[in-house]
């Protein structure tokens, strides 16, 4: 048993990944899946780590101005900001409701309301996702008229759930259809639920989180998180004395994802330090160590698996 570890430097983008891809606007986004083959609709998606602990973790990198169309999940998305400035809407055309987060905020996005981001930052900015479920949930439901709008810009998605590309003279396959339209029935489904029933329960802020985690890891989701969700998996945020430094081992699937500062991990058999943007799976039952690897901020997101199935967002 060993830590595998996916570098920030060595992530690989896709900007092909999904159905947005040639239309204004979107067509700039990179799209980068580092454990688990997330949601993407393209075969070009480079994976980091197939194996999957339970959940996927992926990210989005985009360049101001740069948004990513309405979409839905049928499990967890849970973002939290790593670079810039970013701007979550949601609603069946994007109006239901907006918040704006800096970096280090994290947003559980309930699940059954479609959702778009945009980076608002003057920079190139990345936010860090993690999705619930083995294959995340099977797949992006998109609102109808990203769908429509991509078809003016030569990409077609499958029933199957993969991309073709008409202007590389792709087609769909004998027996794959494309893509229904959800209908205005199945579109009721979809609430437009209001800032005060997403803000205040599934936004938590990075430097309220710093401060709970003091002595101890804070809890940011999970069924006793700052934000109270089961979607299989639980979510801490560590900074400087929130653990001690002596060895130890989980029995649950690990994935540290650092945020500020460098981050010294030691495992039986191996020492390294992570830096910010740098993933690290550790498998259940591995003895280490983690500690910060010099002064200043220092805050790393550690993630681990549960016994809850992935589903929809449940309260308590």
């Amino acid at each position: 048993m060993e830590a595998r570890i996916v570098r920030y430097g060595d992530l690989r983008p896709c900007r092909t990944a999904f159905i947005d891809a040639h239309t204004p606007g979107s067509n700039q986004k990179e799209n980068f899946t580092i454990i688990g083959g997330g949601v993407s609709e393209s075969a070009d998606q480079h994976v980091h780590i197939r194996e999957t602990p339970g959940f996927n973790i992926g990210a989005a990198g985009q360049p101001p101005k740069c948004r990513n169309s309405l979409h839905s999940h049928r499990t967890a998305e849970v973002f939290f900001v790593l670079k810039g400035r970013w701007r979550f809407f949601w609603g069946r055309w994007g109006n239901a409701g907006e918040v704006v987060l800096e970096e280090g905020d994290i947003f559980d996005i309930p699940t059954g309301i479609f959702r778009g981001f945009e980076n608002i930052g003057t920079d190139y900015g990345m936010i860090m996702a993690i999705l619930g479920g083995d294959d995340a949930g099977g797949g992006v439901i998109w609102a109808p008229q990203v769908i429509e709008d991509a078809r003016d810009h030569g990409l077609v998605l499958g029933r199957n759930g993969k991309l073709y590309d008409t202007k590389k003279g792709e087609r769909l396959p004998d027996g794959v259809p494309p893509m229904p339209l959800l209908t205005d029935e199945e579109l009721a489904a979809f609430p437009e639920l209001p800032p005060s029933a997403v803000v205040r329960d599934y936004v938590a802020r990075y430097w309220d989180l710093m401060a709970l985690a003091k002595d101890a890891p804070a809890k940011v989701i999970g069924a006793e998180g700052v934000i109270r969700d089961r979607p299989g998996f639980e979510v801490e945020l560590l900074a400087r004395g929130s653990i001690p430094e002596e060895m130890r081992a989980s029995p649950r699937h690990e994935v540290l994802m650092a945020m500020r500062g460098h981050w010294r991990l030691t495992w039986d058999g191996g020492t390294t330090v992570l830096a910010p943007g740098d993933t690290c799976a550790l498998p259940p039952g591995l003895a280490h160590a983690l500690a910060p690897a010099m002064t200043g901020e220092a805050s790393l997101y550690r993630v681990r698996a549960t016994d809850d199935p992935p589903g929809p967002t449940r309260r308590g």
